[in-house]
């Protein structure tokens, strides 16, 4: 039995769609009705890092996991490291970030990151952790000014990043839960080149046939912004992702994902043709989590 844990979030749901037809596969989830119908033949279950009883039989019968946990307070691994340990759960695949590897990253997000790895290399399970550069989905977030002004409203345009296509984070994760040989390494994920938000802004034009718009945003403008979504530290985070990335911190290629896939990175120009709708209709539900490494 596999487990993926936040099997509604962006990378969650890639692996479950991923996972080769015949295994057997369960999604935990906070709220399964969100999950209802999304994947045929799949078992869903409630699970709630805070409820020892529902996590403890989301884990029964696991053999390997997927772990994707969001807050920062670090509850939230050590409860299913906790619950894995006793059930008996073999090999936990763990979602972490790119940015634990920058010595000068020492934001609240990027060390909580830290403690969780150094959590599951110490637990005993068999552990791989994924490292992904920012996923290219972050860019759904302009879909609502790409829609109603054709523009994109961004922090530090002209910095680099070598984001990565969840779907190849996907894959990959794939990969080290079905195959051995991947107990104790750490991958980490990016695109095929670094992109700025003024490159992604000229070819998201293009490939909608459309002038774009691309206007630069002040650091207290971007703080306002996402103090609309995250608490002061997450935001206070975000802030600082920016400004290494600015520093040039995250334009490093690596070309993990043809390593252990065996097909190189998707590029920014194909997540962009193939989410083009997401910029010109109107989405029936909010986007997916953010990942800001």
């Amino acid at each position: 039995m596999i487990l993926v844990t936040g099997g509604t979030g962006t990378v969650g749901r890639e692996v479950v769609r991923a996972l080769p037809a015949g295994l057997c596969v369960r999604v935990m989830t906070r709220d399964p009705v969100k999950a209802a119908g999304a994947f045929p033949g799949v078992e869903v279950v409630a699970g709630d890092y805070t409820d020892p009883v529902s996590l403890a039989g989301a884990v029964r019968g696991v053999r390997t996991a997927f772990l994707v946990t969001t807050r920062v307070d670090g509850v939230d691994d050590a409860a299913f490291v906790s619950a894995a340990v006793a059930a008996g759960v073999r090999r936990v695949v763990k979602l972490s970030a790119a940015a634990v590897l920058a010595s000068g990253a020492d934001d609240l997000v990027t060390c909580r990151q830290r403690a969780n790895e150094d959590l599951l290399r110490g637990c005993g399970l068999e552990w791989t952790l994924l490292r992904p550069r920012a996923f290219m989905s972050n860019c759904l977030s302009w879909a609502m000014p790409v829609r109603r002004e054709r523009t994109v409203r961004a922090l530090y345009g002209t910095s680099p990043n070598a984001c990565v296509d969840p779907r190849d984070v996907a894959e990959v994760a794939v990969r080290v839960l079905t195959e051995e040989g991947h107990a104790g390494r750490a991958y980490t994920l990016t695109g095929p080149r670094a992109v700025t938000a003024v490159g992604q802004t000229r070819e998201l034009g293009r490939l909608l046939g459309i002038p774009l718009r691309f206007e630069e945003l002040t650091p207290d403008q971007a703080r306002a912004a996402l103090s609309g979504r995250y608490p002061p530290p997450v935001v206070e985070a975000l802030l600082a992702s920016a400004e290494r990335q600015r520093a040039g911190a995250k334009a490093q290629v690596e070309d993990t994902v043809r390593m252990v896939t065996g097909h190189g990175a998707r590029s920014f120009r194909d997540w962009a043709r193939d989410h083009l709708a997401a910029f010109t209709q109107v989405p029936a539900e909010p986007g997916p989590h953010r990942q800001t490494p």
